[in-house]
C-alpha cells in the first residue's frame, strides 16, 4: 500500500467536499468525479507496484471520510445549495439528517471505492509504471 499517494489523492475528495458545499451542486458533481477517478487511477497505476485495486479503494475510503466530515459539519450550507438532494435522501434516523449523511456517505464511499479500485486495476494493465530511480 502506498499511503503517501492514497492521502495525496484523497485531498481531491476534500476539495470536492468544499466545492459541493459552497458552489457545485450535487447534480453536477457526479460528472466531475469521472475525470478525478481517471486521474487517480492513472497516478496509482504509474506510481504503485502492486495492490492497485486496494490503493484505489482506499483513496475512495479517505474521500468518503473527507466528504462526509465536511458535509456533516457544514450541513446547513450544504442543504442550502442542494435542497433536492437532502429531501430525496433516505431518512434512516428520524430528525437526524447528519446521521443519515454519515450512513449514506459510508455506503457511497464503499461503492465508489469499488469503482475506483476497478479503474486502478484496469489502468495498471494499460499504463507503464514509472521507473524506480537507482
Amino acid at each position: 500500500m502506498n499511503w503517501k499517494i492514497i492521502f495525496r489523492l484523497s485531498l481531491l475528495g476534500l476539495l470536492m467536499a468544499f466545492a459541493t458545499v459552497f458552489f457545485l451542486p450535487e447534480k453536477i458533481s457526479g460528472v466531475a468525479w469521472l475525470p478525478i477517478f481517471i486521474f487517480c487511477a492513472y497516478v496509482i497505476a504509474r506510481t504503485c507496484r502492486s495492490k492497485y485495486f486496494l490503493n484505489g479503494f482506499m483513496v475512495s475510503i479517505f474521500n468518503c471520510f473527507w466528504i462526509t466530515t465536511v458535509h456533516t459539519i457544514l450541513y446547513k450550507q450544504h442543504e442550502t445549495l442542494n435542497p433536492d438532494m437532502v429531501q430525496s435522501m433516505p431518512h434512516l434516523f428520524v430528525n437526524h439528517p447528519r446521521l443519515d449523511m454519515v450512513v449514506m456517505g459510508a455506503a457511497i464511499g464503499v461503492i465508489s471505492g469499488l469503482i475506483l479500485g476497478l479503474f486502478s486495476f484496469i489502468a495498471s494493465k494499460i499504463v507503464k509504471p514509472k521507473a524506480i530511480a537507482a
